[in-house]
C-alpha cells in the first residue's frame, strides 16, 4: 500500500491560533518534513475557499498557490489535490497552470479532479450552482480538454458548458501525457464512468463495505468500455486518530474537541464525535488491521490526515513508525 498525507491549509480549522505570517512556515516545514522521509509518497491539499463545517472566516490557503510554492520547495514527494473542482477556473487554464506546476517540480504533479459540492462558496464566489447532473458534465468537458492539452499541446472543443477553440499549451508537463489524474467522487452513473474513461486513480470512501461496493461499480463500467480495471488504483482518503493506549486515543479526542470549541462551541462536540467514527481510528494495531482488511479489498493508496499536523506531530510519528512498515 502507498501513503500519502494533507497539509493543513486552513479548510478543516486546522491552522486556528497560529499567526498568518507563520502560515507558511508551518505548512512549508511539514512539507519538507514528509520530503525528506521516505514513508510519504505524496502530499495533498484541499481546493476551497471556505472553512468547513460552516465559513466562518478562518483561513484557508489556495491549492494550486500552494501546489506552485511546494513544487519550488520540494524535491521528491509527488503534488496532488482533493480534488480540484472543475468550474472554479476554466479547465483550458488549468491544464495551463498545472504543466507549469509539472514542470517546476520536475514531473511530480498529480491532478485531482472533481465536480465540486460545496455550495456556500460556489455561490459566494459566483459561479452559481448547477444541479449534480450539470457539475458532473463540466467535470467530463473539463477532463476532455485537459488532455488534449497535455497530449497535443492544443485543444478545441464545442462543449455545452466549455468552448475553447485552438487553446495552445507550450512546453507540454514533463509527464507524457499529463499528470496522473484522480477522479474523486463515487456518483455510480457518471463520475465513476469518467473515472473508468480516464482515470489512473480513484478516490472514494474508505468505508469497506462501501468501498467494495464502489469498486464493483467501477468494475462495471470498465468492462463496458473495455478497459482492464486492474489499470485503475483505488484510493480513499482517511482521517487518522491514533495513540499508543485507547487511554491516549482519548486524550487526543479531548484536544481535538477542545481545538474546535476555539472556532466552533456549539459544532465542536460533533466534529469530534464525526472524526471518532472513522474508520482509522484507535491503536497502531486496530489501525493496521483495518487496513490491511482494505489492502485485502484492494485499495491501493491510503491518503491520510491528521487534524493535529500543524501542532504537534505526535500523532503522526506514530502512524510513520508502527502502521506504515506493517503495510508496506
Amino acid at each position: 500500500m502507498r501513503f500519502g498525507t494533507f497539509i493543513p491549509q486552513g479548510w478543516r480549522q486546522d491552522l486556528v491560533g497560529i499567526e498568518p505570517q507563520q502560515h507558511w512556515e508551518v505548512m512549508s516545514g511539514l512539507a519538507r518534513r514528509a520530503d525528506d522521509g521516505d514513508v510519504w509518497e505524496s502530499i495533498w491539499v484541499y481546493d476551497h475557499f471556505h472553512a468547513v463545517p460552516e465559513p466562518n472566516g478562518e483561513a484557508v490557503h489556495e491549492a494550486w498557490s500552494l501546489m506552485s510554492a511546494f513544487a519550488a520547495s520540494t524535491s521528491r514527494v509527488r503534488l496532488g489535490q482533493m480534488c480540484t473542482c472543475t468550474a472554479y477556473r476554466n479547465p483550458a487554464y488549468l491544464a495551463k497552470v498545472a504543466a507549469t506546476v509539472d514542470v517546476v517540480s520536475g514531473g511530480r504533479l498529480e491532478m485531482g479532479i472533481g465536480a465540486g459540492w460545496y455550495e456556500h462558496e460556489w455561490r459566494a464566489y459566483g459561479y452559481g450552482f448547477p444541479r449534480a447532473g450539470e457539475r458532473i458534465a463540466m467535470l467530463d468537458e473539463g477532463v476532455q480538454i485537459m488532455r488534449q492539452m497535455w497530449t497535443d499541446g492544443i485543444a478545441t472543443l464545442h462543449g455545452e458548458h466549455y468552448q475553447v477553440d485552438g487553446a495552445q499549451l507550450a512546453p507540454l508537463p514533463l509527464q507524457v501525457d499529463g499528470p496522473p489524474l484522480w477522479v474523486a467522487g463515487g456518483g455510480e452513473r457518471k463520475t465513476l464512468r469518467i473515472a473508468a474513461e480516464h482515470a489512473r486513480y480513484t478516490n472514494f470512501s474508505g468505508d469497506p463495505d462501501e468501498f467494495v461496493h464502489k469498486s464493483e461499480v467501477l468494475r462495471e463500467h470498465c468492462r463496458a468500455i473495455g478497459r482492464d480495471f486492474d489499470e485503475i488504483t483505488r484510493s480513499a482518503n482517511f482521517n487518522v486518530v491514533i495513540g499508543e493506549t485507547q487511554a491516549d486515543v482519548d486524550d487526543r479526542f479531548a484536544w481535538l474537541e477542545e481545538h474546535y470549541s476555539l472556532t466552533l462551541p456549539d459544532r465542536a462536540p460533533q466534529m469530534a464525535e464525526d472524526l471518532r467514527r472513522g474508520p482509522l481510528v484507535g491503536t497502531p494495531e486496530q489501525v493496521v488491521e483495518t487496513l490491511q482488511h482494505l489492502d485485502r479489498l484492494g485499495l491501493g493508496y491510503a491518503i491520510t490526515y491528521f487534524a493535529d499536523a500543524a501542532y504537534d506531530t505526535t500523532s503522526m510519528e506514530l502512524f510513520e513508525r508502527a502502521v506504515v512498515p506493517e503495510l508496506r
